[in-house]
Formats: structure tokens, sequence, C-alpha cells
């Protein structure tokens, strides 16, 4: 059964554990938190002048929105203030800073009506992160710069958790998509043709759970849970945020979630540095990753979810 923790003050070890089981955590802003909502909104809103960035989208034409988004995205993305917040967030929600390894964080955008859902401000659907490469170990945190309502929010799949969909992953390759895929993003505007793992059976979205923290609340979920994008008709652009984090120790001992359906290839790993001093993972590990994660059989998915309970 999958649960939602609220502000819950168990250690970092008891909190990965009850993640990689399937459980949801879901927090009130921290000051860390609320400071990088606060330098997104900055950005965000020196660069669309006098529009209302939740709204600008029913006054621009989507190819000069696209452009917008493509200057502004990779500019907080790579800011070193962005990466001090999470730092500080991190810290202020228990991380063992020589241990916990995060990506750079990601502004996203959900627009509504369908104005823009591909390349720069592609609409995900129904999909989980460990089809695309990331480590059975990963933890999502995810946050909202504005409020969200139930029309454009993010919604879980919790009956997924323990059934395997089939999928795309078995051709994605994380190390091709950053050399051919990634960096054509801002040239899909009406379209997106770059290949992507997604669900190659019908799936039952129903039931289903949307969280709506604050500006700056975070939800924290294992990379193996199945998520999406809701389909925006609130009128309003979404603005959130993303990163992810590893601990060292269960990268190490190959300690996550059971991988009951993805099969690709390549790793994320590379991509995440350490809390303290910013360091990457060493590379023998990362190498020792790049092979994927044995799927696991039906039998074995029921031990792990039953021992992880």
């Amino acid at each position: 059964m999958n649960s939602v923790f609220f502000d819950s003050a168990v250690k970092d070890d008891e909190r990965r554990d009850l993640l990689y089981s399937g459980q949801l955590f879901m927090y009130s802003a921290p000051p860390g938190a609320k400071k990088l909502v606060e330098f997104a909104r900055q950005m965000i809103e020196d660069a669309f002048g006098d529009r209302n960035p939740e709204l600008a989208q029913h006054d621009m034409p989507v190819e000069e929105y696209a452009a917008l988004l493509t200057d502004l995205k990779p500019r907080f993305i790579h800011h070193p203030s962005s990466k001090q917040c999470i730092q500080e967030i991190l810290n202020e929600m228990g991380c063992d800073r020589n241990q916990t390894y995060f990506d750079v964080p990601r502004m996203r955008t959900s627009t509504s009506e369908n104005y823009l859902t591909s390349g720069i401000a592609y609409a995900f659907h129904p999909h989980r992160d460990t089809w695309y490469s990331a480590p059975m170990c990963q933890i999502n945190w995810w946050l909202p710069i504005y409020p969200v309502l139930p029309s454009n929010a993010m919604a879980f799949h919790p009956a997924y958790w323990n059934r395997p969909v089939k999928n795309g992953s078995r051709i994605y390759n994380y190390e091709e998509w950053n050399r051919t895929s990634r960096v054509e993003a801002a040239k899909h505007v009406k379209t997106d043709t770059r290949v992507q793992p997604k669900p190659e059976e019908p799936m039952e979205l129903d039931p289903q759970l949307r969280l709506l923290p604050p500006p700056g609340g975070m939800i924290l979920f294992s990379g193996a849970q199945m998520h999406s994008s809701v389909p925006n008709d609130s009128g309003r652009t979404r603005f959130s945020i993303d990163f992810r984090t590893v601990h060292l120790g269960d990268v190490e001992a190959r300690r996550g979630a059971p991988n009951i359906d993805s099969e690709c290839t390549g790793t994320t790993m590379r991509d995440y540095l350490r809390v303290s001093d910013l360091a990457h993972i060493p590379e023998e590990l990362c190498l020792s990753h790049e092979g994927g994660t044995p799927l696991v059989g039906a039998a074995e998915t029921a031990e792990a979810l039953v021992s992880a309970a």
C-alpha cells in the first residue's frame, strides 16, 4: 500500500527505505526551498517582463514563448545560486553531506490547453524515471514555484508500483540521448519526434494521486514511481522545479526500489554532485551502472516488496 507522509520527522536512512518501498513524502517549505523559489521567480519575472508568467501563453506566439524558455531554463539550471539552494535544502532535510549527491535543478513548465507540450516544455506521459537510465536508488524532489491546482499538477499512479508495464526503455541509452536528442529540445515546438521510453500497452490511470504542496513545499518519491503530467486545462502555466538525489552507500550496495520493468542502458550517475564539495561520484561506480539494473522476477518482486514494507 502506498502512503503519504506529511512533514515526517523520520531520519533520512529510514525515509529512503520507505521511498524504495513506494511511499511518498510531502513537506512544508524549508528556508532553502523558499529561497530557491524566490530566486526562480525573480528569473522568470525578469524574463517575461510586464507579462504575468502564468498567463503569458495567452498573448505570446508559441515560437516566441519557446525561445524565451530556451534562454531562461539553462540559465536557471546552471546558475551557482541554484546549486547553493539545493545544498541548503538537503542540509535542512537531514541528508548526509558526504554521502548524498544531487543533480542540478530543472525548471519545468506545463502550459495550458496544449499550447506548448513538446521540446523545451515537454509534457510527460506516464513513466518511471528509471526508464530513462536513472538508478533504482534515485530519489526525486519536486516543488512548485507558483501555486498549483488539481488541473495543472503532477499525478502519481500508485497501482503500478508493483505492476510492470511494457515500455520502450529497452531502446534508451542516456549517453546517446545526451549526444543526439537533449540538445535538440528547442527545435521541437509543434511536435516532438525524439524517441523516448513510453508505455507500449494501455494503462489505467485511475486511481491517481495529485499532491498540492504550496510554493516551495516539496514532494519526495522514488525514481521508480509511476507519474505523469496532468493534462493542463487550468488556463495557467504551471512552473515547478525538480532535482534528484542518490546516497553513495546505496549506490555501492545496489540498494533501491525493485526493478520490475526498466530495461534501459547507460546511467545518469555522472550528473550527481556531492553536497559537501560538488565532487562527482567515482567513475568506477558510474561504470558499474552502465549496463542498467537487472529485472527481478515475479517471485523476487513480491519478496522485495514484502521485505521493504
